[in-house]
Parts: C-alpha cells; structure tokens; sequence
C-alpha cells in the first residue's frame, strides 16, 4: 500500500463501475467516500431476497474475471478471499422456435460438431470469425478497454487498427461475412444486445465479445451477482473506504469552476477534492450539476444522443426444480431483425419478443430453497423515448403473456407451480436508477457513441469531476464498467499527485 496523501474523494453510486474505481482509489491512498442511494449496493446489480428466493436484478453473466482480480492487486488480497465464482457450461442454450438448439460451449470440437448440423462450410467460416474476433480482443479490448479517450487526437492513434478491422461495419455484418446460417448468424451476434446494442448498428468492435468469452470463460458468483457486490464492498472497507447507504446526492457543489464536495439530500455537505459519478449521465449533469451552466449545456448535449433500449425483466420462483434447463437460455423469437428494429426505433411495444431466460439454480441451487427453483427472464423493450407506454398498465399484461410463453415452451407447469413474481419496467429503470428515457445501458453503442465521443472519464471544463460507469469509455457490461473505472482512476490518481501505476497497484 502507498502513503495515505491528503486527498478526498467522493464516488457517487455504488454499481460495478462505483465500486471498483472507489477500490482503486483507497487501496493507492485516496481518503474515498462511497454514497449510494438506495438501501442496497449494487446498482442495476441490486439483490431482492423473498420466499425464500434470491433474485439478483442483472447482471448475471460475468466474463473476464481477470479485470476483477486486477482490483485487488499488491493489496495481499484476493478475489476468491471475497467471492467464490462458478463456472457455467454451456454458456448460453440458444434456442428458436423451429425447435433448432445450440449449446454455445467453450470447447472448438464441440462448437464444430453443431455448427456441422447447421451448414458444415460455417466449420470454417466460424474459425475465421473466431480470429477476427481475438484481433479485435487485442485491439479493442487490451489496448483500449481502459484508456480514457480524452483528446479527439488519442482516438485518431488508434484508428488505424480499427479502420483495418472495419470497425465501421456493424457486428452482424461482419458476422455474416464468415458464417452463413441464419440461426448461426443470430448466435454470434445477439452478444451486443447484453450490452445495449442493436448488433445491426452496433460497431463491430463489440465482436471481440465473443473472444473476451472464450478466453476468460461465463462465471456465476455462488449466492448471485449480489455476492459479488457484497464481497467488493467489504474489500472496499477493509481497505478503510467509508461506504454509506441511504444517501441520494442532491448536487455536486463547485466553487470557482472546482468541484468542492456533494451535498446530501437533507442538507449534509460531503467535502472533496475530487468527485467522481457513476450515476446516470444525464443525471448527474442535468440533476446533480444543473444549477450550473456547465451541467445545463452538456446534459442538453446528451440528451440529443441515442440511448439504449430498455428491457422488461420478470422474476419468479418456482416449487418445482426445472433441470431442462440450462444457466442461461436465449429463446429466439418468430423475428429477428425487425423486431430488433422495433425495440430500438418504436413507436410501441413490439407483439412479439425474444426473451433471455435466467435459471441459476442450474449452477447454484442455494439461489432458491431446497427443492424449488429460482428464475427471471427479461425482454428488451423500446425505452420511454421510443415508446409512449403506460407500464403500469402494461406491465401485468406483458409479465401474463411471457409466462404463458415459458410455459409453452420451457417451462410445463409454470403456473402450477408458481409460488412469487415482481417485475422491473422501463418506469422503474427512470425512477429506480435515474436512468435518463429508462435505458438499461445508458448510451447506445454505435461508433459515433464510441471511445472519445463517449462521455469523457474526465469532464472537460471541470477539472476535478469525473464519470464511471456505462455512459463514459468503453462502455456497459462488467468488463467495460470495470475497465472504465481503471481508466478514471488513472486520471484521478494523477490529479492526486500519485503516478497513473496507482491505478494498477
């Protein structure tokens, strides 16, 4: 560990993103208070605990745990001191509704045998896609995955690599340039909607997903993704870290154009010399700093970008064990590029879905009591920009139709052997999370949301604020929030007079 350096800094929201640059922070000397609005740390990763049941509110799927071991590197601590990961196999159980399957597994004889069924020239056309990907790993993902792209001139270094892997092409079209099959087409593709993106838009750079997945593996936290956060937060305060619920910041207080600290809802003053936000963009701009010009002109400079869809996200527990199925299931609707096109442009909720069906007790059955079966299933939806939906109204209808579907299809018996449901809106992802329009995953991921035209780790006009999470540089999903705090850490550790190698030491 460094010597302590008189230097405050104040993280605002305790998600992924929260949580490992606030871990950054202190355990390289920063004095860091960690405020977190709700009841529960965690973010969109918050836990519910009822009947017995947990529910883990997203997200489930946990790759690259290498870049959550980086946190707790020269500290004499380590990840599996804290939580203790699972391996999930297959991956992901894909499945259509002409009755086709595919088990996505990390192992090439058993990827080629299936894709052999499908069309047996995509053996090689997958190998071909599977290299394209690993370039993009390298170049994307370990080169920049945590680089703050703060000058247009540091992204214009790195355009020639990507511009050689025509990163101005969408995910899916360069999927199909290897792989010709259509359900094999959606396989190795609908990756970027886990993250925001319609894979029809989405910068094929997000391809590398698929390498980031065959090198590190999907993991499961045993007790959920909840666990995970719990165990981050008591490293975080064994660290020293002063972590605090219950404290919705009200505004972030600047004094001749320098962020001074945060004020509480309640009036209490959180003094710093930093302040960092892994709230919701649009939120901390337009709310937290909209009482100064700076907040005022970039949030309406936000809000004139494109967001991600929303999604629909239903909970329930079962009295009855539910082997069929595997940890994760993608079940593929009747469409898949319109009712993609639905999702992200509108103008109303799509008749149709396609639905990702979450069953942990696959791999952890301490998820539900002994004997019963813990699931949640979620739909992409258009957010509330797109889409003018009372979900109040909608929402018990939407969560009636999907159950009638699983138990169709997946799940005999479903309501015979329902014992409790809650479910998670558009609305609730606004109210709950201020996410700005209800997105799930902040700003949408197409190139010209991308690296530095992505909100800067470090605001350009206030020297001492900076932003984490899913809205800034590389984006959602737990490597890209966790690889965004690595960035902003790096900035803050240099403002604080220690060298950017505190963020990796």
């Amino acid at each position: 560990m460094r010597d302590v350096v008189a230097k405050r800094a104040v993280v605002i929201g305790a998600g992924f993103g929260g949580l490992a640059l606030a871990i950054r922070l202190q355990r390289a000397g920063v004095h860091t208070t960690l405020v977190e609005k709700r009841d529960k740390p965690g973010g969109r990763a918050y836990v519910w605990h009822e009947d017995g049941f947990t529910f883990d509110a997203g997200p489930t799927v946990i790759t690259d745990p290498a870049c959550l071991e980086d946190l707790f590197e020269g500290t004499g601590s380590r990840l599996s001191d804290y939580v203790e990961l699972l391996p999930v196999n297959p991956f992901y159980r894909l499945c259509w509704e002409d009755g086709a399957t595919f088990d996505y597994v990390n192992d090439q004889a058993g990827l080629d045998r299936q894709i052999k069924v499908f069309n047996p020239d995509d053996v090689e056309g997958y190998r071909r896609f599977h290299q394209y990907s690993e370039e993009l790993y390298q170049e994307g993902y370990v080169k920049l995955g945590a680089v703050p792209f703060q000058s247009f001139w540091s992204m214009i270094k790195a355009a020639p690599e990507l511009a050689r892997l025509e990163s101005w092409n969408s995910v899916h079209a360069m999927v199909a340039r290897f792989i010709k099959d259509p359900h094999l087409q959606q396989a190795f593709s609908f990756h970027t909607l886990l993250v925001g993106g319609d894979p029809f838009k989405t910068s094929s750079v997000y391809a590398l997903i698929h390498a980031l997945e065959r090198r590190g593996g999907v993991w499961f936290a045993k007790g959920g993704t909840g666990a995970l956060i719990a165990g981050l937060v008591k490293f975080f305060t064994d660290l020293g870290g002063d972590f605090r619920l219950n404290a919705p910041v009200e505004r972030i207080e600047l004094e001749d154009g320098r962020v001074r600290g945060v004020t509480l809802e309640g009036g209490e003053v959180v003094p710093a010399d930093m302040v960092a936000s892994n709230a919701d963009v649009v939120h901390t701009y337009d709310k937290l700093l909209g009482h100064v010009p700076r907040g005022r002109a970039k949030a309406k400079s936000l809000k004139s970008k494109r967001f991600s869809m929303s999604l629909f996200v239903l909970h329930f527990g079962l009295k009855t064990p539910q082997p069929q199925l595997a940890h994760h299931t993608i079940c593929f609707g009747p469409r898949y590029r319109e009712l993609i096109a639905e999702i992200f442009k509108g103008p109303a909720l799509p008749e149709d879905f396609s639905l990702y069906l979450h069953a942990p007790c696959a791999t952890d059955p301490s998820m539900a009591p002994e004997g019963m079966s813990s699931h949640y299933v979620l739909s992409p939806v258009p957010h509330l920009g797109a889409a003018d939906i009372d979900w109040d109204v909608q929402g018990p209808l939407y969560r009636e139709k999907i159950l009638d579907y699983l138990e169709e299809r997946y799940i005999p018996n479903l309501r015979r052997d329902l014992v409790t449901t809650r479910i998670f809106t558009p609305g609730d992802f606004k109210d709950e999370l201020n996410a700005h329009l209800g997105s799930a995953f902040s700003l949408e991921p197409i190139l010209t949301q991308s690296a530095w035209f992505r909100t800067h780790n470090r605001d350009d006009k206030v020297p001492n604020l900076y932003v984490v999470g899913a809205g800034t540089h590389p984006g959602a999903g737990i490597p890209g929030v966790v690889g965004s705090a690595k960035a902003t850490a790096g900035l803050m550790l240099e403002q604080a007079g220690l060298s950017k190698a505190g963020a990796h030491a």
